[in-house]
């Protein structure tokens, strides 16, 4: 019997990142009036976090397929 061993990808340390832009979070909360458009149902921080998600779901997938999207 063959056994497959699997090891889970390196996790980045927060040294390894590179830091978030001042100019990005410039822009980003160019539009900002109050903490619900940061944090409100349709908020900055959901569409931020839809997006991120959805853009390593798909360079995940890019690297499983072995092709891009």
């Amino acid at each position: 019997m063959t056994s497959t061993a699997t090891t889970e990808p390196k996790t980045m340390t927060k040294e390894e990142r590179k830091p978030i832009r001042r100019e990005l979070l410039d822009e980003l909360l160019a539009d900002y009036k109050s903490p619900d458009d940061l944090i409100g149902e349709n908020g900055l921080l959901k569409e931020l976090t839809r997006a991120l998600v959805s853009r390593a779901m798909s360079a995940e997938m890019s690297e499983h397929l072995g092709h891009d999207h």
